[in-house]
């Protein structure tokens, strides 16, 4: 992953994150609002985007949003809004991360190569058989996702949460398991991110979300996949 998109309204962390970001080898597109974010997530083709949820004219979650409506690349909010309430929209909306400032540049550099890893690592290369369950079918060979024979858009943290359960029927992959493996290090506490996540697959797998069949909660534990 080289093309970053920077969105912030401060022109001044704005211009420190391109110059740091350029020195590490990405390339960086920057904007300094909601409307010019979206211009160049449409022309700009990057692959990750660092997101203030804070714009002077589109509220960062509604940038999100309208994104997720064509593009699945990762979304890493950086923003200065702290509670969780602020963190649970963001997620909820489709993005994959988030970033509270002040933060070091180290700790975003982390991140970005974790976001790399889920878009385009070794891993995105892996194959496997269609897992078909009746209420949707997972096709691990192509990363495709189909409900009632109609294709269901994930976000690739979605994407790769179904992956390690369904890669795992019937066993039990506990909170710490799923955030080292889908986040990265240092998210073992950040357990609010799990249950939003599953929610969303919740919501668009299962008949009865609220009692779902096949994406299962062992309370305070992890999760199970059962077949």
């Amino acid at each position: 992953m080289r093309t970053v998109l920077v969105v912030d309204d401060e022109p001044q962390l704005l211009r420190a994150l391109q110059v740091n970001l350029e020195a590490e080898g990405y390339r960086v597109l920057t904007a300094l609002d909601g409307l010019a974010a979206l211009k160049h997530a449409e022309g700009g083709h990057p692959d990750v985007m660092v997101l203030d949820l804070g714009l002077p004219d589109i509220n960062g979650v509604d940038v999100i949003t309208r994104i997720r409506r064509t593009s699945s690349m990762p979304i890493i909010v950086l923003s200065a809004r702290h509670g969780s309430v602020d963190k649970v929209r963001a997620l909820d909306a489709g993005a994959d991360d988030y970033v509270t400032k002040p933060f070091g540049l180290d700790e975003l550099l982390a991140r970005l190569r974790v976001a790399g890893r889920r878009k385009g690592g070794p891993e995105a290369a892996d194959t496997g058989p269609a897992i078909d369950v009746g209420d949707f079918e997972v096709d691990l060979a192509n990363r495709k996702v189909t409900r009632a024979g109609q294709a269901v858009r994930l976000t690739p943290r979605e994407w790769a949460i179904l992956e390690l359960l369904v890669r795992n029927p019937g066993r039990l992959i506990t909170q710490q398991q799923m955030l080292g493996k889908v986040w990265g290090p240092g998210y073992d506490n950040e357990t609010h991110y799990l249950r939003v996540y599953m929610g969303q697959l919740r919501r668009k797998l299962e008949t009865d979300p609220a009692r779902p069949r096949h994406l299962l909660t062992e309370a305070g534990m992890g999760y199970r996949f059962e077949p």
